[in-house]
């Protein structure tokens, strides 16, 4: 058994591919090892307008939680934060009508040594794999999703469904918005995985779980997801953030920016 005292380090790997349909990557992501941060995104919108607000949204996120401060932030900190991205981009887009309706899925991993809160809003998810067995561990704010929960549709069905694209739930498209907040004991070996849809619409569950039991350095893994992602259609941008714990840090800081 592990030992409560065991310090938990982290290191992560992303990348964001433009797929094999898209002319433009509407996904960002940004993080910092250092600060224990981590975030997905993927906007929506015509024209620019999903990058502006993918790309706005990864880099309040990162401004207000990955700052100068000599400790990581905390949950309450980090709703604060997802509060003031989407008032950045909620404004921005009243205030330029060729952004109005823009908006975009978040997905926030935050690491306290032993304690994780994966903080979601939309359909980017947040996995765990621990012992080789893969756990969604957010909940998909979509249309789909609720009829799936409410027992009115089955997961077949949800999976081949037009309405499938339509999430209930998006940062910039109201004054306000509220993220679900799920807290987890980290152990040595977990990986986290984060992602924008353009890898779940691909890639089953049992699939992603294969690759990345494979145990490969977190950029070969994620390469290996982007590529199987392209390999099986690539209909969208696919962008996926992979943080593990272990007993060394072997990355640093990553820049935040936009995928492609």
């Amino acid at each position: 058994m592990i030992s409560e005292k065991t310090a938990v380090a982290y290191s992560a790997a992303a990348e964001s591919d433009l797929g094999r349909k898209r002319s433009s990557n509407e996904d960002a992501f940004g993080y910092s090892v250092e600060r224990g941060v981590y975030v997905v995104c993927d906007g929506m919108g015509g024209a620019a307008a999903g990058e502006v607000a993918s790309s706005l949204a990864v880099d309040e996120l990162m401004r207000l939680l990955a700052g100068s401060a000599s400790r990581g932030p905390t949950r309450e900190e980090a709703e604060r934060a997802i509060d003031a991205a989407n008032q950045a981009i909620f404004s921005r887009a009243r205030r330029n009508h060729k952004l109005s309706g823009m908006g975009t899925t978040m997905v926030l991993l935050l690491t306290d040594d032993r304690r994780a809160w994966f903080l979601n809003v939309g359909d980017s998810r947040g996995y765990r794999l621990r012992q080789d067995r893969l756990e969604q561990i957010t909940v998909d704010h979509s249309h789909v999703e609720e009829q799936v929960r409410a027992g009115r549709m089955s997961r077949a069905e949800a999976e081949r469904s037009p309405l499938r694209n339509v999430i209930t739930r998006a940062l910039g498209t109201q004054s306000q918005v509220t993220p679900d907040v799920f807290e987890l004991e980290t152990e040595p070996g977990d990986l986290f995985l984060l992602c924008s849809d353009g890898l779940t619409r691909e890639l089953s569950d049992p699939l992603l779980e294969s690759i990345l039991r494979l145990g490969l350095p977190l950029d070969a893994l994620c390469a290996r997801l982007v590529g199987a992602a392209n390999q099986a259609g690539g209909q969208d941008n696919v962008t996926c953030l992979l943080v593990r714990a272990g007993q060394s840090i072997s990355s640093g800081n990553g820049k935040a920016r936009r995928g492609g």
